[in-house]
């Protein structure tokens, strides 16, 4: 494969996408927060001092999301279009699926990741007085469309869009 992402002194470099085609993208990634049952009903229920977990997470990684190419150096600023940030609470666990899009040159896999990575944790900094030996796993890039590349999509695992 050929990467663009060093110029001639070989020094990295953001890639110009100056000639690329604008079209429509999408990406869907994964965190999972692992933590007990306890910590877990009182997200359920609403019995975290701090307010509204999911409500605040969801918010968190809306704004990471739109802010991404702020804090990952190579990483283009990108005109979301939208975001969605789906959450699914097991009794030990909560998955937290965000879906970017856009319409553009590049892709929003980084912008969708950095949503469920702030969406994550930010559920640690809510329930960490309740349990600080939370886990925060499975950060993962589950699927992408549009682009010269086309589409990912992860065949380990199962998840609902």
């Amino acid at each position: 494969m050929d990467f663009t992402h060093f110029n001639e002194q070989g020094r990295a470099r953001m890639v110009d996408v100056t000639e690329k085609t604008a079209t429509v993208r999408t990406a869907t990634a994964m965190a999972v927060v692992r933590m007990n049952s306890a910590t877990a009903e009182a997200i359920r229920t609403g019995g975290v001092a701090k307010g509204d977990v999911l409500a605040v997470a969801q918010v968190a990684g809306i704004m990471a999301a739109k802010r991404t190419g702020e804090w990952i150096p190579m990483c283009h600023p990108v005109a979301l279009t939208g975001v969605d940030i789906r959450f699914s609470l097991g009794e030990d666990r909560l998955e937290i699926l965000a879906t970017a899009r856009c319409k553009g040159e590049t892709g929003v896999e980084m912008e969708a990741l950095t949503a469920a990575s702030a969406a994550a944790l930010t559920v640690y900094d809510m329930c960490k007085a309740l349990q600080k030996d939370m886990e925060i796993t499975d950060v993962r890039l589950l699927e992408k469309t549009g682009g010269k590349s086309g589409t990912f999509r992860r065949e380990d695992l199962t998840w609902q869009k």
